[in-house]
């Protein structure tokens, strides 16, 4: 969520997001303890406002699963809160880390503009 615009506009200009070079936008989601995954709110909105920003620069077809997902996105009014009352925000708080979400960290919307690209093992700054 952080760089939802410009990780869209990048997949937007390199092709991607056609029926010829489709892509998929997941949820990360994390582990609860003993090692079962669930979904986390702020990964699942995070994902939502990559596939809006997609749509918005003609990303087509979406599934319907990316449909779904970019009318949830429409229809949170504040990120923040929905990710405070969430399971996930509570384990963030509980692990001290209800700061982040109050100060954005967890929930700011484009308060970044860099876009991170997996090469070699490791998260580096696309050029």
């Amino acid at each position: 969520m952080r760089n939802a615009t410009v990780v869209a506009y990048r997949l937007a200009r390199h092709g991607y997001g056609t029926p010829e070079r489709p892509i998929a936008v997941i949820a990360a989601g994390e582990f609860w303890p003993g090692d079962t995954l669930r979904p986390a709110v702020e990964d699942l909105l995070g994902a939502d406002a990559i596939i809006s920003e997609l749509h918005w620069h003609d990303a087509r077809p979406l599934s319907a699963e990316a449909a779904a997902a970019r009318v949830c996105f429409g229809e949170v009014r504040d990120v923040a809160q929905a990710v405070t009352d969430s399971s996930s925000g509570r384990g963030l708080a509980a692990a001290g880390f209800a700061q982040d979400i109050a100060i954005a960290i967890a929930t700011g919307h484009d308060t970044s503009r860099v876009v991170h690209l997996l090469s070699g093992g490791a998260f580096t700054a696309a050029r």
